[in-house]
Order: C-alpha cells, then sequence, then structure tokens
C-alpha cells in the first residue's frame, strides 16, 4: 500500500477539481446545480476512493441529441483523423500506463499486477484498432453476370452506421471501454458511454483522453453515469442506431426486449468448461486451471468454472489443483505480488459462499478453500460435483471451481454442451484427433486446445452462442459491426 499513498493523494485532489469544473459546465451530471454524488467504496480497504455526479434519465437524452448532432461531423471526417486519433490516445495512455492501473486498482481492487496487464491489453487492443481500420472497404459486384445487369456498374462500400450506445462492466473497466468506443469512433460513429457504476472514474480519465486529443472531433464521445434508469433510457431511444453491451444475462434479455429495430452486440455470461484427458500433461494443465478459475477472484466472463476429468487421473489431477490454488497469494490488492484480492461487494462474496454451502449440502467436497472473510472469497475447489447442482449449471462469477469426474471424451463433451451457455471451452490432450473432434464438437464462441477456456487475445473474434451472447468483439469484427453496407449501381 506504501506505494498508492502518494497517488491517492493526487488522485482525490484531482476528482476535487474535475468533478466542480464538470458540474459547472454541465458536461456530465443532473440537471440541478449540485448534482446529486455517488461514491465508489473500495472492496478491500473499505474507503471512499471515487466521487462522481450522478446522471439522470434526462442527462441521457441530452447526451443522445449531443451525438445525433456530432455524427454529422464524425460520418464526414477523414479516415485518417480517425485513425491518427485512436493512436494518439494509445500513445497517451502508454504515457500515463502506471497512473491508469492504479485508478483501476482502486476503484475495483483489481491486484495491481493484474490492472497493469489490463492497461497494456488497452494500449495494444487500441493500436489494433487503428490498423484494423485501413480494411474498412468494400468491393464491386459483377451486375453483368445476368442478362439485366449488363452494361452497369455496381459496388458497395461501407459507411458509419450513426450513434452507438456502449454500456460496459466492471471487471475490466478500461479495456472492455476500449472494445466498444475504438471501433465505433474509427468507423466514423458517435458514441454515447455508459461505463460500469462501480470503476467511473477509470472511464471519465479514460475518455478524456479521447476528449482532448488534438485529432478529436468535437461531442464524438460522451460519457454518463447512472442506473438502470438512465441505461433504459439510452437503449430505448429511437436515436441509437447500436447497443453494445457487456454484461449479465438478465439485462441482456430486457435489452433485447426494449431496444426496437437497432443492432444489438451482446457479451453476455458464461460457464466456461475444460476437459482434462488422461493423455494431457497434468502438471502444466493443473497450473493453468487454477490462474483460469481464480484470476480476477472468478469475475470473469470465461473463468474457469467447470473442469471435467477423465476418471482415470481424476485424484492425481485433484491433488495437482489443490496444491496450485495454495500457491497463489490472496490478501491485498495493492501488494505487487498479491494474485486474487476481494470481489466486487461483500454481498457478491456472500452469494458465491451460499453457492459453496448448497453445493456442500448437494454432496460436493470442499478440496480447497471454501473460507470468506468479508469481500474476500479464499479460492475453492470442489470435487465430486454431479449435473444436477446448481454450481455447475448457472455462472457463480467467483473464486470456485467444480470437478466432475467423466469416463472419456464422449461424456465430457455430452456434459459440457449441456449449458444454456456458450462462450469458450478448451481441452487438454496430446491425442491429436481429440483436438480436431473438439473444434467441431464443442458448442462455444471459442475452443482452446491444451490451455484454459480464459485464454483471450484482442485481436480475435470474441463472442458467444446460446445465452452467452449475439455478435463478436475484437477490433476487426467490431468495426465491420458498426458499419453498414451502401450499394451503388452506375448505368
Amino acid at each position: 500500500m506504501e506505494f498508492f499513498k502518494k497517488f491517492i493523494d493526487i488522485f482525490k485532489e484531482n476528482q476535487k477539481k474535475e468533478l466542480k469544473d464538470l458540474v459547472a459546465k454541465k458536461l456530465i451530471g443532473s440537471n440541478e446545480e449540485d448534482g446529486e454524488l455517488g461514491e465508489i467504496i473500495n472492496p478491500y480497504t473499505k474507503e471512499t476512493t471515487t466521487r462522481y455526479v450522478k446522471c439522470t434519465p434526462e442527462d441521457a437524452k441530452r447526451a443522445l441529441e449531443t451525438a445525433k448532432k456530432a455524427f454529422k461531423k464524425t460520418k464526414n471526417s477523414t479516415l485518417a483523423q480517425r485513425i491518427a486519433w485512436i493512436e494518439d490516445v494509445a500513445k497517451k495512455l502508454e504515457e500515463r500506463k502506471e497512473e491508469f492501473a492504479k485508478c483501476i486498482t482502486l476503484e475495483v481492487a483489481k491486484p495491481i499486477s493484474q490492472s497493469r496487464v489490463e492497461v497494456q491489453r488497452c494500449i495494444e487492443n487500441l493500436k489494433i484498432t487503428a490498423a484494423a481500420a485501413y480494411d474498412i472497404v468494400g468491393e464491386t459486384i459483377p451486375t453483368d453476370a445476368t442478362p439485366s445487369g449488363a452494361k452497369t456498374t455496381s459496388f458497395y462500400k461501407r459507411v458509419p452506421l450513426g450513434v452507438v450506445v456502449a454500456i460496459t462492466p466492471f471487471n475490466f473497466p478500461l479495456n472492455l471501454v476500449a472494445h466498444k468506443i475504438g471501433p465505433a469512433l474509427v468507423a466514423g460513429n458517435s458514441v454515447v458511454l455508459k461505463p460500469t457504476p462501480e470503476a467511473p472514474y477509470t472511464a471519465y480519465a479514460f475518455a478524456k483522453l479521447f476528449i482532448e486529443s488534438k485529432y478529436a472531433i468535437d461531442d464524438a464521445l460522451s460519457v454518463v453515469y447512472g442506473d438502470a434508469e438512465v441505461g433504459s433510457t439510452l437503449v430505448k431511444s429511437p436515436i441509437p442506431r447500436k447497443i453494445s453491451f457487456t454484461g449479465s444475462v438478465a439485462v441482456g434479455k430486457i435489452i433485447t426486449q426494449n431496444a426496437g429495430i437497432k443492432k444489438i452486440t451482446l457479451e453476455l455470461g458464461g460457464n466456461a468448461a475444460t476437459f482434462v484427458e488422461n493423455s494431457a500433461d497434468l502438471d502444466w494443465a493443473a497450473k493453468r486451471c487454477a490462474v483460469g478459475a481464480f484470476a480476477n477472484s472468478g469475475q470473469v466472463c470465461i473463468s474457469l468454472q467447470r473442469i471435467y476429468v477423465d476418471s482415470k487421473i481424476y485424484n492425481d489431477f485433484a491433488a495437482k489443483l489443490g496444491e496450485e490454488a495454495s500457491k497463489l497469494k490472496v490478501g491485498s490488492p495493492f501488494d505487487e505480488d498479491t494474485f486474487m484480492g476481494p470481489l466486487i461487494n461483500e454481498e457478491a462474496a456472500i452469494r458465491a459462499e451460499n453457492w459453496i454451502n448448497s453445493a456442500v449440502n448437494e454432496g460436493a467436497r470442499v478440496i480447497a478453500g471454501g473460507k470468506r472473510e468479508g469481500n474476500i472469497l479464499y479460492p475453492t475447489i470442489l470435487a465430486d460435483v454431479t449435473d444436477d447442482m446448481n454450481i455447475v449449471c448457472e455462472e457463480v462469477f467467483a473464486p470456485i471451481v467444480s470437478l466432475v469426474k467423466v469416463n472419456g471424451y464422449e461424456e465430457a463433451v455430452e456434459k459440457m454442451n449441456n449449458s444454456p451457455y456458450g462462450l469458450q471451452y478448451s481441452i487438454f490432450t496430446n491425442r491429436i484427433d481429440l483436438m480436431q473432434k473438439a473444434i467441431d464438437d464443442f458448442e462455444a464462441g471459442g475452443v482452446i486446445v491444451n490451455d484454459i477456456p480464459t485464454l483471450r487475445f484482442d485481436i480475435q473474434p470474441y463472442g458467444g452462442v446460446k445465452l452467452s451472447g449475439i455478435g463478436r468483439e475484437g477490433p476487426k469484427f467490431a468495426i465491420e459491426d458498426m458499419t453498414e453496407i451502401k450499394t451503388i449501381i452506375i448505368r
């Protein structure tokens, strides 16, 4: 914590000044002069780290109108300017990456080492986005392939959609913002961002890099903070042409019911699973599974939740996984060597503890962890878990992983696919035939071979099937989805 003390003082002083400026200029916040302030309590220290101005539905409407007017400028801007804009933000973030890492840790208590990884990923993500923009292309259409199309020339081009609403979660409060606003802006759209209520300052500081860039397009990006009513106002409005949301299945369903005729991308829940086959390298599998299950306290959509283990190696693997879990340091997110800190709040920790108690009552055994101290739930491994237990049926979003014994690949794939979710699955095996089968058999948006389903690279298409969502993120794929195809015919 020592190396944070000076930063915290500066952090709070900057917030005081910026809050006064924001309220005075009415850039964000309530229509009232003072505005209602919200507070963010650090999940580990229980101290107030952030104060922010809460927005109202009226603020959301004003932001949408501002974005609507700004679109007239963004759609007519040059691609060269927009690429330079994204590259400039990446450069500025690189210069301030330690500051942003500390902001993340202060607001959501992500271990500082993992916050640094998130910031670095965000920088890389922005660079990939800028590069992907060069591929916003169309192609010619051979209309003379039929007699009716003779003597015509046809082609299509990609054009911006309009206003994009981006709604982001707390678990990656920086990089998941970049996954939405980067592609939207570089494609020529205007954006209204509603970031997670748990990390308002991280989102504000990031948005400020865009707004203050010398390449910025005026009013192309607005930020509103608020509750479900603010989100509902954004989603129901006829102004946005696209809603990009990352969060829970429950909210995703509400969005689909209320959005109307708009493009929607939903990155929702997961119940990530892996199969450890008896030819696998068990030391490697155990080491990686511990990371996949417990990184960011299990608060990841692709956090490893279900491990199906061949009965021949079940006991050996369980022992190795327990040993790996015991090596993970749990405690203050401000310490350099902490692997796992607290859950986002005590309610989440209590809910996770109840998941464990329920599973134990149903016959599961706790072979590691299971202990809660305030917001911290220690890395928990459950053995003897069966298909009918809630712990493997729903997304727990906590540092809990379940071991399920199976008799070979066929039983494993059947159980893995027997889920309403399908974000990412993986397999650990040295058999090439099973690697190939898993690629085809796993009902998921992504399949990983010989690593955890938690593995994601920002350049890849990312998204799920079934209740795990609609559409794909990743700069190239998001840019495509944030444009329309316009067809041209010349006779």
